[in-house]
């Protein structure tokens, strides 16, 4: 057995792990590849290279990342106190000096003398795990060779490389005087019934809990969508994203392209529904799925997109019944290489079928660079238990973020797919309705803090 622990990666979650095992006394093995190999979308010779936006998002404890962040601070997590400390202007979201950020991080890494940094890319990982605890931080683009090996120990139905998701909606936050329940062809009034019985096996269906929410809309509300469309603004993908993606996953703004009446007849058609308000059949139809055991976020069905998330809130907001909508998340369309961890891992992100390999980070189907602070320190802590003997996982209540995320990822889902830090994967208060948003927030906040201080 190795007298270390393993980590692979050196972005946000690998080098989190590895101040977190080095900071109790146990030696630690960094494998990163730059700056011999570069990944196609980092430049960067430091460590936790940020690549995308230098956001780590709101610091408010009613926003769920600002909660998480809290969170993290009270475990003392390394990359949370740089963040904080390399802070620039950005009003109440926690910005950073992107540069100044990674050198940052490089330098407490690279002076513990307990961490010993090896610039090559890893191809065997099952030949590490036999000697030793490893823990998996490779992130969304994880080299071909070693992607390649992950999906050969995982299967290779259960690894994905690029992630094409539709937005997420709190179900709080619908309109329900213009949204109604019903699967298709079941919802729409029968030729044999009154317009009474209609509506009163209506009112029956209401507050069962049912997978599919559907909004109306008439052709002037139609043509204004999409209008709205086919002329937003989308993200610039690399050029290396673009061919996988295409191909894999239509966006809806490029099937809105073909014409005025494709989302009519394709993720948008109206046929098998009868609008509650006029008993006719409307011009078109979104549809939302629910997307927890709780019913309480729904997945925009077709909805995969690449506008920019300002576009996303602003286009989308147009549907009718979501002009009020809070997305918990927004639609992705981008290269992630990410394991079907609702399947492999458990709570404490070990893999179940080898317990001396950890997955963290973004490969695990946690998606921002707080949640994936998040995800390596928690194969961290576990990861040490593992290395000392203990017998034990260390978990967190899943009435925290740094919990819920952990219980979402290990959680069965035949339609998984990464998710950031949100209230809708929280349990709802107990004995309590509240109906303003900030309020019920801030009192979910206050019990994650509580747990969190009598779990530690």
């Amino acid at each position: 057995m190795n007298d270390y622990i393993t980590v692979i990666g050196g972005g946000l979650a690998g080098c989190e792990a590895a101040y977190q095992i080095a900071k109790r006394n146990i030696k630690v093995k960094l494998y990163e590849m730059k700056p011999i190999k570069f990944s196609p979308a980092h430049s960067n010779k430091d460590l936790a290279e940020i690549v995308c936006s230098n956001s780590f998002k709101s610091n408010l404890l009613t926003n769920a990342c600002g909660l998480l962040k809290e969170e993290l601070r009270r475990l003392g997590s390394l990359l949370i106190k740089t963040a904080d400390e390399t802070s620039v202007a950005a009003g109440q979201a926690l910005a950073v000096d992107r540069d100044i950020f990674s050198k940052k991080v490089t330098e407490a890494i690279e002076n513990n003398p307990l961490i010993e940094i090896v610039h090559e890319e890893v191809t065997d990982v099952s030949r590490m795990a036999k000697d030793g605890i490893v823990i998996i931080a490779t992130g969304p683009l994880t080299s071909d060779s070693l992607a390649k090996q992950i999906s050969k120990m995982t299967g290779e139905d259960k690894l994905y490389f690029y992630d094409a998701a539709a937005p997420i909606i709190s179900k709080d936050s619908i309109d329900f005087n213009i949204a109604f329940y019903g699967d298709r062809y079941s919802q729409e009034k029968k030729k044999d019934e009154t317009e009474e019985e209609w509506r009163k096996r209506l009112k029956k269906q209401e507050g069962k809990e049912q997978s599919y929410i559907n909004l109306p809309m008439n052709k002037e509300e139609y043509e204004n969508f999409w209008n709205e469309l086919v002329n937003a603004e989308v993200v610039t993908l690399h050029d290396f994203e673009k061919r996988e993606i295409f191909e894999g996953c239509m966006p809806i703004e490029i099937m809105a392209k073909r014409g005025i009446d494709t989302l009519r007849f394709g993720p948008l058609k109206p046929v098998g529904f009868d609008d509650p308000r006029t008993v006719r059949r409307p011009y078109a139809v979104v549809q939302l799925r629910q997307d927890d055991k709780q019913a309480s976020i729904y997945n925009m069905v077709g909805f995969q997109t690449n506008l920019k998330y300002g576009e996303q809130k602003r286009i989308f907001s147009m549907i009718p019944g979501l002009q009020n909508a809070e997305f918990v998340k927004y639609g992705v369309m981008h290269r992630n290489t990410y394991i079907n961890s609702s399947k492999l891992l458990d709570e404490t992100y070990c893999l179940k079928t080898n317990s001396n390999i950890y997955f963290a980070g973004q490969i695990t189907g946690v998606e921002g660079y707080v949640e994936s602070i998040s995800s390596g320190l928690v194969a961290a802590l576990n990861a040490i238990e593992a290395f000392e003997n203990k017998g034990s996982k260390i978990t967190f209540p899943e009435t925290t973020v740094i919990g819920a995320l952990a219980k979402y990822i290990s959680t069965p889902n035949e339609k998984f797919q990464p998710m950031n830090a949100n209230f809708g994967i929280l349990p709802e208060l107990e004995g309590k309705k509240i109906k303003d948003k900030k309020l019920r927030y801030q009192e979910l906040a206050n019990r994650s803090l509580k747990d969190l201080e009598e779990r530690l």
